[in-house]
């Protein structure tokens, strides 16, 4: 027979969101709380080696999502990678410390109807996360469970990027999350002494000793039970038998972007007609759940190099046990080891384009080994307009949904990608870096391009940053799907806690902001009083 549990809380997904709330919500001994994860353990050697994270896409960690055809790419369809173990993404990405501008936050307050999420809301549980190796000041937390750290390795060519950005412009940055996100620099990585830092090693290790805390592994969640429109717990597929796990307070869904529309739509809230079709019985007619996909592009610019070497030079055993034994050399790289964010046009108030520099030819998602020496500046675009949606293609758990980001739909998301592709351009005739750069890679040349040129290119090459958000969006709109304190709309008990609830993508790497969106929301759950930027303020 099916077991049959009851818990306080039951949390879907133990990625980025979910370890962070299995923490903070089991801290409270009189609370019971249940984690369910679709993958294993987070026991892969690459996961905590630094520069692997690409070795485990397309594996079995990886849950290997394709998108539908993108028509403003050529027809080509792009690769996801969403990590398929305790940690979820934050055991795969790449360790890039970024929160995004506070132009974002604001934005979520002011356009989303979001209160109670503007950036000075907001910061306090970025400081209350942190652990920062480096600052401890109004920006920045010394004491959190997340480690931020410089990186102990970083390439001679992403320095000389940066002296290059600089001469050509740019302002100096040694604090992309401080008073100012605009400039150059190099990146810190949520790393402890070299090793990839997760939410797993951070929040839900330290927790497992926890009587209160039941962590499951391969557990498929297939179905979210409800009462009329209460929720009341999940049923669940562990070695070919259905479970049931019963929440007497809330269902917390932590799946992320793809996985939590995708969840909602099984469980019959979501598009009442599109429902239908597939003949899922439907609880609520929730136009929005799978609206409003988004991602970061990044389109790929590569040179052939001269008188340097190449990250990929020193993957090999030395290395590793050099990284083994003292956490040190190039092995803890996280690749994008640099770069910067500036505007397209001067005219606007926040940057749009965000760049990552890696000291070796990585495209195509890492799948293509570099044939020669090669430096890679990743141009992104972290200011999107264009808008897709997630829909199912099948009733069955097991099917993968159907992705369409609309990459480049809205012709003003390529006007900004050119003009952040030439400022590349630019940068790379600089003395500094120019003299590391033999030739053009990829586009072949760089002399004499025009923006036509550029465009085929980034239809040609672009890829994802691995940053999917806003499928059951917060605020007040047509097609919001959770309210401030990211409880669904129309039901008791059941909430929504990861990226999928960012009403519009940040301008930059989306882990940190995932975990603050699960650190402000365990204090939602538990009632407590939110925190404040400053002690005084109430």
């Amino acid at each position: 027979m099916p077991e049959q549990d009851c818990f306080d809380y039951v949390i879907v997904g133990a990625g980025s969101a979910g370890c962070v709330l299995a923490d903070r919500l089991s801290a409270r001994a009189e609370v019971s709380v249940l984690l369910l994860e679709a993958g294993g353990a987070d026991d892969a050697d690459e996961i905590h080696i630094p520069a692997a994270f690409s070795s485990l896409f397309k594996t079995k960690w990886d849950w290997n999502y394709q998108t539908t055809e993108q028509k403003h790419m050529d027809g080509r369809t792009a690769f996801w990678p969403r990590m398929k173990a305790l940690g979820g993404c934050s055991s795969m990405n790449a360790m890039i410390y970024i929160r995004g501008n506070r132009a974002d936050y604001d934005g979520w307050r002011d356009r989303h109807g979001a209160t109670g999420w503007g950036y000075d809301d907001v910061l306090p549980y970025f400081r209350r996360s942190e652990s920062n190796t480096r600052f401890d000041d109004d920006f920045h937390g010394a004491q959190g469970p997340l480690h931020v750290e410089d990186r102990r390795y970083t390439h001679e060519l992403t320095d000389a990027w940066v002296q290059g950005a600089v001469a050509s412009g740019l302002k100096p940055n040694d604090d992309f999350n401080g008073a100012t996100q605009e400039g150059v620099g190099r990146y810190q990585v949520t790393c402890k002494n070299g090793r990839r830092w997760s939410t797993a090693d951070g929040y839900l290790r330290p927790a497992l000793d926890r009587p209160n805390l039941t962590v499951r592994t391969d557990c498929l969640v297939t179905k979210v039970l409800l009462r009329g429109t209460t929720a009341t717990g999940v049923t669940y597929r562990r070695d070919g038998v259905e479970h049931t796990a019963n929440a007497a307070r809330e269902v917390i869904l932590s799946g992320g972007a793809i996985n939590s529309p995708q969840l909602l739509m099984l469980s019959g809230i979501g598009p009442a007609a599109h429902l239908r079709e597939f003949g899922i019985e439907v609880a609520a007619d929730l136009p929005g759940v799978g609206e409003n996909l988004h991602d970061h592009p990044v389109v790929p610019m590569l040179w052939y190099t001269k008188g340097t070497s190449d990250l990929s030079d020193y993957v090999n055993p030395g290395r590793l046990v050099q990284w083994q034994v003292t956490g040190r050399g190039p092995l803890t790289s996280n690749v994008g080891e640099g770069g910067g964010f500036f505007t397209s046009r001067d005219d606007l108030a926040a940057p749009d384009i965000q760049i990552h520099i890696a000291p070796t030819g990585f495209y195509d998602n890492g799948f293509r080994e570099p044939i020669a020496p090669m430096f890679t500046a990743g141009v992104t675009l972290v200011d999107v307009a264009s808008r897709g949606r997630l829909r199912l293609r099948s009733a069955d758990p097991a099917w993968k949904p159907e992705m369409d980001p609309g990459y480049f739909s809205d012709p003003i998301d390529m006007r900004a990608t050119i003009a952040g592709a030439r400022r590349v351009i630019e940068i790379s005739q600089a003395s500094a870096i120019g003299k590391y750069l033999d030739r053009p890679f990829m586009p072949n040349r760089i002399a004499g391009v025009t923006d036509d040129d550029l465009a085929d290119h980034i239809r040609a090459t672009a890829q994802t940053l691995y940053h999917p958000v806003s499928t059951c969006a917060m605020g007040s709109g047509e097609q919001s799907v959770v309210d401030t304190a990211l409880r669904v709309n129309g039901f008791d008990g059941l909430r929504v806690v990861d990226a999928s609830v960012m009403p519009a993508i940040p301008r930059g790497n989306t882990n940190a902001p995932t975990i603050m969106i699960a650190e402000k929301a365990a204090d939602l759950i538990l009632g407590r009083t939110a925190l404040h930027r400053h002690p005084e303020e109430k």
